[in-house]
């Protein structure tokens, strides 16, 4: 009977330590659920600046060049998204990584370290492409209207997208506008659908994005550099730079949850800052070339066959979605080019009002309100309503769009110079310059840009 009772007493011993272990082990898990949980909510919440930068370079300019190249070209170019891709990822990261290290955006840089000259070299070759860019999405956006509602003019439609643009970007703050341009990025999953509902030749689609073609005649380099300087456009950087240094701040002033941190007093940049940017743009370029990738092919596989090769009108490129769409294809092309306009006509304008703010050294920023920095969203409001200036003239929509993706592609190897050489500096970066991946990558994309516009230049005139 003893041996019974101390065989019981060691089997309960035992079984309350298994019963121990087992709920500490349990409380464990929960803890680590908790923990990958609050590490995803983080990793999603932390998404915003890069997300929207990539989104808002899938533009109606972006739009109309890709599906251009795909009616004209079929798969020829489907290689380009290998090429870009990195090359994106890496500039993009380098302009990001400036914003955030220095506190100021790509102008400020310029200005403290350089000599005075040199901004306004930036403000004259940069400034006057995006204007040209946002006159073409508000052309773009009118006419896309005024094919789903024929009795309305598009000039109608267009002055309506200005003050509805303008109104958002002075009035909201800008955590609250990033909430809104996060979800028009949503509009570009259409053109990932359309390619899975037509018979494809994978295998020929397989082989025209691994196998390189290049055609050296003034059609095909035009179209190249297009793509390249809607891909790696100079406005991109401009924004990032700056939205990196207010989105930090902002993420700094919700922690301390203290409205008083300023440019100045933020804390230094810590390697878990640098990560999250990395991450958050390399997410925002992934999108932005695959939706590059699907909209070249889905013009390929659908317009291309048809003999339309030309895009004159918005009716020639709102038909790559007939499959999709049938009768509504207008539709579903309206609602992608009206909603990415909104997305990138304010990243234009706030460019341009980054780089006049820096220059004259106003307040900047889209969380200070209009009456604290009055001349920054004055240059945002007069670059939009210089746009829309430029479609009372009237300009060719789609012409326009594919052209200011052409300014971009000339224009982009001197501000890719710019963001090299100050990535490059230790004494405005300290341990954060450039590895030589990034180096490696950013002389790639600044030879090839430089090389595609000589090119242009050198068919266009011989």
């Amino acid at each position: 009977m003893r041996q019974v009772r101390h065989l019981h007493k060691h089997l309960h011993l035992y079984t309350g330590r298994h019963h121990h272990k087992k709920a500490k082990h349990q409380d464990l898990s929960i803890c680590k659920t908790d923990s990958l949980g609050l590490k995803i909510k983080k990793t999603l919440a932390r998404f915003g600046p890069g997300v929207i930068t990539g989104a808002s370079d899938d533009d109606p300019s972006g739009i109309t060049t890709y599906t251009q190249a795909g009616a004209g070209f079929g798969l020829r170019t489907l290689w380009m998204v290998l090429i870009t891709l990195p090359l994106m990822v890496s500039i993009q990261e380098m302009c990001g990584r400036i914003g955030l290290v220095t506190g100021k955006g790509l102008t400020s840089v310029v200005k403290a370290h350089y000599p005075k000259w040199m901004i306004y070299v930036i403000a004259v070759v940069s400034v006057p492409a995006m204007i040209l860019n946002i006159a073409a999405n508000l052309a773009a956006m009118g006419a896309v209207s005024n094919m789903i509602l024929p009795l309305i003019p598009a000039w109608v439609f267009t002055i309506l997208a200005t003050l509805l643009i303008i109104f958002c970007v002075v009035l909201f703050s800008y955590k609250r506008l990033e909430s809104v341009l996060k979800w028009l990025v949503l509009v570009l999953l259409v053109y990932f659908v359309v390619p899975f509902l037509i018979n494809q030749n994978w295998f020929e689609i397989f082989k025209a994005t691994f196998s390189p073609n290049f055609e050296f005649n003034k059609e095909f380099i035009t179209i190249f550099v297009a793509i390249l300087g809607t891909t790696i456009s100079p406005y991109l950087f401009f924004w990032e730079a700056s939205l990196e240094v207010e989105d930090h701040l902002a993420n700094q002033r919700s922690k301390s949850k203290s409205v008083n941190i300023t440019i100045e007093s933020q804390i230094e940049t810590a390697p878990s800052d640098i990560k999250a940017m990395q991450q958050d743009n390399a997410v925002g370029m992934l999108i932005s070339n695959f939706a590059m990738f699907f909209i070249i092919l889905t013009a390929a596989t659908v317009l291309y066959p048809k003999g339309i090769t030309q895009i004159q009108t918005v009716q020639d490129a709102a038909a790559a979605l007939r499959p999709i769409a049938g009768d509504f294809a207008y539709l579903l092309f309206a609602i992608g080019v009206i909603g990415t306009g909104f997305l990138a006509v304010p990243v234009l304008a706030g460019g341009c009002g980054y780089i006049i703010a820096e220059i004259f050294g106003w307040k900047e920023g889209m969380d200070n309100t209009f009456k604290q920095a009055r001349g920054f969203y004055e240059v945002i409001a007069f670059s939009i309503l210089l746009g829309l200036g430029l479609n009372i003239s009237g300009i060719d929509p789609v012409q326009s769009l594919i052209w200011s993706a052409v300014v971009y592609g000339v224009t982009a190897p001197i501000m890719i110079g710019f963001v090299l050489h100050i990535a490059n500096r230790a004494d405005i970066m300290g341990k954060w310059k450039n590895g030589w991946v990034s180096n490696l990558f950013g002389v790639l994309g600044f030879v090839l840009m430089t090389v595609a516009a000589l090119a242009l230049l050198y068919t266009s005139f011989f």
